[in-house]
């Protein structure tokens, strides 16, 4: 528990109270899902920070005081990180106890940290997503959510146990791999991830036709099928095109979060 500051032992010890059922399969591990847009940044500073700091998030933006998102931490945290420096607040993720290639929440990316044993002992967990305001809450030794999120069905992009890790998540100490889509091979996004300090692996890749994606528009929306269409190469997406297409500054990057949910929803590996 040295990485864990007083609001995160505070925390963690609030969430504990609250948690119920048998400890963790300790093979399992916390995933960070994310768009690999800020890894040279991420290479720079060595830290992976939260939205309190980033300001950036592939989910909403809340995170300011009195925002939803600090709003959210208040209520689940017992007020803990209510006054604590930004640089403090936990970062999030998903448990992955599906034991996914590519990461236990890819509707916030293609690309993951896969996190170290230790990481998770430091973890508060929920379910649903923080978001809805759960009442069901977990600890690496009092977990009883992944029957809950077994329970629960639905849309896969939301089946995920939410992480909350507390104390700084350092490269070099906290993460076992970065996990990266194939196709940012030969990239920016590689050489910027091989200067991480910590090993650099390949899941199977995302990859979708937009014929396969014309056969589901309810489940985001005929618009963002046809703004899919338009992205595509030759007639495929794949987290690269999607990303190229999110930083040209010719879509709403709302819109294409849309399109990007189709290509982890339909295109996912295995799939």
């Amino acid at each position: 528990m040295t990485s864990l500051h007083d609001h995160g032992r505070r925390a963690l010890a609030h969430v504990t109270a609250r948690s119920a059922g048998t400890p963790l399969d300790p093979a399992l591990r916390v995933t960070l899902n994310f768009h690999p847009t800020f890894l040279h940044r991420l290479a720079d500073d060595g830290v992976y920070r939260s939205q309190f700091v980033t300001g950036t998030s592939n989910g909403g933006l809340t995170a300011h005081h009195g925002g939803d998102r600090w709003r959210w931490e208040s209520r689940i945290f017992g007020g803990c990180y209510d006054g604590a420096p930004a640089e403090t607040r936990p970062v999030y993720g998903a448990l992955d106890f599906r034991r996914r290639p590519h990461g236990a929440a890819p509707r916030f990316g293609s690309a993951h940290l896969r996190l170290t044993a230790a990481a998770v002992d430091r973890a508060t967990f929920c379910h649903p997503d923080s978001f809805l305001e759960p009442e069901d809450f977990g600890v690496a030794s009092r977990m009883r959510l992944i029957a809950l999120a077994e329970a629960a069905g639905g849309d896969p992009l939301d089946d995920y146990v939410e992480a909350q890790v507390h104390g700084p998540v350092v490269i070099g100490r906290d993460v076992e791999a970065l996990v990266l889509d194939p196709s940012h091979r030969g990239t920016e996004v590689e050489e910027a991830a091989r200067r991480l300090p910590c090993p650099v692996e390949w899941h199977a890749g995302f990859d979708v036709s937009v014929d396969e994606l014309r056969r589901h528009p309810g489940f985001r929306g005929p618009e963002y099928v046809a703004l899919a269409a338009r992205i595509a190469v030759d007639g495929r997406l794949d987290p690269r095109t999607v990303q190229e297409a999110a930083s040209s500054g010719r879509y709403d990057p709302q819109d294409v979060k849309k399109v990007w949910h189709y290509l982890a929803r339909f295109g996912a590996p295995g799939a």
